[in-house]
Order: structure tokens, then C-alpha cells, then sequence
């Protein structure tokens, strides 16, 4: 992967308000990059930004547009589901997060690195000095890009550390793909689960990844679902490590009698693997950006949590 000079700002979702497309671009212009849009990246049909067919066609414009680096989704939402059966493979840097999760998946089957993290919202409106800015900044700009991150241990952490490549992403939407051929890259030497002959594997897949999960307005029982479905479809047992980041506004449910990150806990009790909870990733403000499909350390001790991981060029 080459630098980043040309960022293409698609909308494959939910619709977004066109201020923020703006923001993001005189942002993005005043780092150093060229910035183009999709043709229907301002759109709005129903809830989604154009129809399936015009958000498809943004999307793969943009991917077969040789000097187009990386792509900007503008905003999450829905919609992608509805696409990704007619997605080609992602040859290219893809940043966001929430719905964009279909995305990081395609992304994991090319064995592409993708961008967890922030988009035109809050590119457009965050302080120039606050750390996910500064932090996109220099995923965007540094060659090799190169990330440490560091934050205090949560009482409900499992202590260790862990080496693997880092998937996931939004746990809804990780959850609505599973029992198809974009579900969750959690495979191993014994157990290679590919169902489509266009889907390529590598050999880095066959390590045990370090899974990241978040999630925005889920009911307490909703999230215990979507555990116990990863527990019990061998997700969580081929893992070497989970990061738990935000859930936004999911609420405890004092019937479950426990909290949601003791629901999580309980979902993984049987392994052995580093568990960290309260990640600065998700559906809020400080939101660190972190590459995917990379090569990740994790450090989780009573010291704290440490986080490293860098792609080369």
C-alpha cells in the first residue's frame, strides 16, 4: 500500500446532512489531500443516501478509479447489508465505522487493511487538538503509519497479552453477517469455513485474530443474544483476544442482573484470552481510529492496557 494522496467520499448508507460532507472536505483539503465525492454521496432516498443501485455504483466507481487511495464512507446508519452480496472484492483503505463494518468484513476476506474510526461528522466538527483528530491525522499522513494507544485497566478485564491481526467492528452488524460467506474471519488450520469460490484466503487468516466489538442502542438481552450466537457458532473460542469497546446507550438491564460488560464477560468465561473493556472505540466523540486486517499487540495488566500495531508502506 502506497501513500494516501486522493480520499473519495462515498455515502453507501444511511443519507447524511451535505454540511458535513463539506466540513470533512475543507478538513481533509487542509491536511494535503485531494478529495472527491461520489456522484450520489449527497442523496437522499428513504433513509439511505440514493438507491441500492446508485450507492453501488459510488462505491464501486470508487474502488476501480486507479489514483483514488482511500475511501471515506460519510456516515453509517443501514444499507450496506443490503449490498454486500453485490460488492466486488475491496482492493482499497476503507474508513468508518457502525454500518461500515460490511465493509471492514470484505475487507478481511481481501486480507485489505481498513480504517476503523471517525467520519465526516466528526471530522468536520471536532477541535484541530482533540486526540482522534490528531490520531486520524496521522494514520493519514505518516508513512509507515504506527499505532500506540494506552488507557487504564476496567475492573472486568482478563489480564494477558495477545498477538494477531484485528477484526470486527460493530457487533450488530457482525452479527447479522454471520451464516453468510462475510461472517466473522475467525478460521483456523482444522476449520477453514469458505462457502463462496471468489473468496480468497491467505495465510495470516489461519492466525487467531484479536476481535473488537462495539455497539450503539442495543437492548441488555439483544447483546446477550448476539454473545451467546459468537459463543456458540465457535467464534469466541478461535479468537486470541477480545477488546470490548463503547456501548452507547445500552442501558443495563437490572432483570438480567448483571451490566452489559458482565454479559460479555460471561459470554467468554471458558477461555483464556485477554479480555478489555472500556476501549475508546465506538459510537462516541473519542473514537481512536485503528487499523484492521493488521498485525496487533495488546497488552492488559493491572498497569493498564497498552494497544500497538503499524502497516508499512
Amino acid at each position: 500500500m502506497g501513500p494516501i494522496r486522493h480520499i473519495r467520499i462515498i455515502s453507501p448508507s444511511g443519507a447524511i446532512d451535505p454540511g458535513y460532507i463539506d466540513g470533512a472536505t475543507m478538513r481533509l483539503r487542509a491536511w494535503g489531500f485531494k478529495v472527491s465525492e461520489g456522484a450520489h454521496a449527497r442523496e437522499v432516498y428513504g433513509r439511505f443516501a440514493g438507491s441500492d443501485e446508485e450507492r453501488l455504483a459510488d462505491l464501486c466507481e470508487a474502488m476501480s478509479t486507479p489514483d483514488v487511495d482511500l475511501i471515506l464512507c460519510s456516515r453509517g446508519g443501514y444499507g450496506l447489508q443490503r449490498l454486500a452480496d453485490r460488492i466486488p472484492p475491496v482492493t482499497k483503505p476503507v474508513l468508518g465505522f457502525s454500518d461500515v463494518t460490511v465493509l471492514h468484513q470484505l475487507s478481511a476476506i481481501s486480507s485489505q487493511p481498513s480504517i476503523h474510526g471517525i467520519m465526516c461528522k466528526h471530522i468536520a466538527t471536532l477541535p484541530e487538538e482533540s486526540e482522534p483528530i490528531q490520531a486520524l491525522k496521522n494514520i493519514l499522513t505518516q508513512q509507515p503509519s504506527e499505532i500506540h494507544y494506552r488507557w487504564e485497566a476496567h475492573p472486568l478485564n482478563r489480564y494477558g497479552d495477545a498477538e494477531g491481526r484485528l477484526t470486527g467492528g460493530n457487533l450488530s452488524v457482525l452479527y447479522g453477517l454471520q451464516g453468510t460467506p462475510y461472517e466473522i474471519r475467525a478460521i483456523t488450520n482444522d476449520k477453514l469455513r469458505i462457502t463462496n469460490d471468489k473468496l480468497r484466503i491467505t495465510n495470516d487468516e489461519l492466525d487467531k485474530p484479536i476481535l473488537l466489538i462495539e455497539d450503539i442502542g442495543e437492548r441488555h438481552y439483544h447483546i446477550d443474544r448476539m454473545m451467546r450466537n459468537l459463543r456458540m457458532s465457535g467464534v469466541l473460542e478461535r479468537i486470541g483476544g477480545l477488546i470490548v469497546g463503547q456501548f452507547s446507550g445500552c442501558e443495563d438491564d437490572p432483570q438480567m442482573r448483571c451490566s452489559v460488560y458482565e454479559t460479555i464477560k460471561e459470554a467468554v468465561a471458558e477461555y483464556n484470552y485477554p479480555v478489555i473493556f472500556n476501549a475508546p472505540v465506538g459510537h462516541v466523540e473519542h473514537n481512536l481510529p485503528v487499523w484492521l486486517q493488521v498485525h496487533t499487540s495488546i497488552h492488559s495488566g493491572a498497569d493498564g492496557v497498552l494497544l500497538h500495531h503499524g502497516l508499512q508502506v
